[in-house]
């Protein structure tokens, strides 16, 4: 991510000013090292002696003009005296690793150690000399900590505006990431506070969060089809519901009036009256399954598409004696769910059996993951093709006969549920095809 980034960059600004810092003070000491080797090179060619004075103290003689004014030399005996220049006011500590070089070191043996000498921070290389002797050479690193604390606070000043710049660029650039997560979440809240389905989000891009955005957008593209189909099967099956209930509402009070009626009339409005019932009760068993298709989880599983038209072939026939079926079956398999795959047959062979005239005969075929079923009653007319699978829809010329108008839209649902679809045509000789495509190559879920 991009705070991700600006803290990489953050931190990285501090390790490098962390490493600068290292490299320039090893630099810096290299540099006093070398100076205080060649000033321990230079000693070895001189000859050292020790001068007395009167008053019983000695001092250290070098040759005039060695060395520099700001570089101590000091003799480190084997007992722990030392021996200084005679001008010199200030006496170097003697550490544990002199006296070792003093008294058992080989002729160049040294080492180098810090301390501080006089409240001056001095550098000091100690280096055996002769059996018994050692010198030390210590050289003042004011200079050098002085520079190094220039330094130090340089790369501060740097690495805090390192780290600003990057703070500010990941801010700048996190806002402008995450611009498309804003825009998302905005919308959401809309949707939540409104209930506007319609709501979409503005795509730019090919990222992941455009993926995310364009994968909204589908899903509440979705939910407002859904919630479409909805609203108009609530609307439409409260229009279908009207008619009967108004008329079975108006035959109930003339049954129930006081008016005395012929038993042939009273015969005719109670007939009516369960006609009536009768197409309340399919249209409401229609609605059920309906609902119940849309809400459906069962896993699918393989089923024998010809066995399942061969049990609803044979149930339609005992359910219409006069309805001859032809049938041929060939083996084929499909993933689906049995209930509604048999469902869905039975409509269509049903509303084939609906058509047909008495005599006549329905064929229907099954192979290769379809199911066909044709009659030959008056066909279909082609204003009406389009909208045969439609919930409640009705042609002109079925007004008239019993039926819901669901039967052929659970069908269709069936079929879209499974993968598949599902068609209607006119069939060659008349009377009407249609068939149902399943799936046949991948599991699909049903739901």
């Amino acid at each position: 991510t991009a705070i991700g980034a600006g803290a990489a960059v953050a931190l990285a600004v501090v390790v490098a000013s962390v490493v600068v810092f290292f490299v320039v003070r090893g630099e810096l000491r290299a540099q006093i090292d070398d100076t205080l080797e060649e000033r321990a090179q230079e000693i070895f060619r001189i000859p050292l002696s020790e001068i007395p004075l009167r008053n019983g103290e000695s001092f250290l003689g070098i040759q005039p003009g060695f060395g520099e004014p700001n570089t101590l030399v000091q003799v480190v005996k084997s007992n722990g005296k030392t021996l200084r220049q005679l001008y010199d006011d200030v006496e170097l500590p003697v550490s544990d690793e002199a006296l070792t070089l003093a008294s058992a070191g080989m002729r160049g043996d040294s080492v180098i150690s810090e301390t501080e000498v006089a409240g001056t921070h001095v550098r000091v290389l100690s280096v055996a000399y002769e059996p018994g002797f050692a010198v030390q050479i210590a050289r003042p690193l004011t200079e050098m900590d002085a520079a190094l604390s220039r330094i130090r606070l340089f790369l501060i000043v740097i690495a805090l505006s390192g780290i600003g710049i990057a703070a500010a660029l990941g801010l700048v650039v996190s806002r402008a990431a995450l611009a498309p997560v804003r825009r998302l979440t905005e919308a959401a809240e809309r949707v939540t506070e409104t209930g506007d389905l319609s709501e979409r989000i503005e795509l730019g891009g090919r990222d992941e969060l455009s993926r995310l955005a364009a994968s909204f957008n589908t899903m509440l593209a979705g939910l407002e089809d859904s919630n479409r189909a909805q609203r108009q099967l609530v609307a439409d099956a409260s229009h279908e519901l009207r008619t009967p209930l108004t008329s079975l509402r108006t035959n109930i009070e003339v049954l129930a009036g006081d008016r005395a009626l012929p038993a042939e009339e009273r015969g005719r409005l109670l007939s009516d009256v369960v006609e009536q019932l009768g197409e309340m009760t399919t249209l409401i068993a229609g609605l059920i399954e309906l609902a119940r298709a849309e809400q459906r989880t069962a896993a699918p599983e393989d089923v024998r598409l010809d066995l399942v038209a061969a049990d609803a072939i044979e149930r339609t026939q005992r359910n219409r004696p006069s309805v001859a079926v032809k049938a041929r079956l060939e083996e084929s398999v499909v993933q689906g769910v049995p209930a509604t795959i048999d469902r869905a047959i039975g409509n269509l062979i049903d509303n084939a059996a609906k058509w047909s005239p008495p005599g006549s005969e329905i064929e229907g075929d099954v192979r290769d993951g379809q199911v066909s079923v044709r009659d030959h009653g008056p066909g279909i007319a082609d204003e009406d093709l389009p909208y045969v699978f439609d919930r409640f829809y009705r042609a002109r010329s079925a007004r008239g006969m019993p039926g819901s108008g669901l039967g052929l839209a659970i069908v269709r649902q069936v079929a879209e549920t499974h993968g598949g679809d599902v068609v209607a045509e006119h069939a060659d000789g008349g009377g009407t095809r249609m068939t149902l495509r399943l799936r046949r190559a991948a599991k699909v879920a049903i739901s």
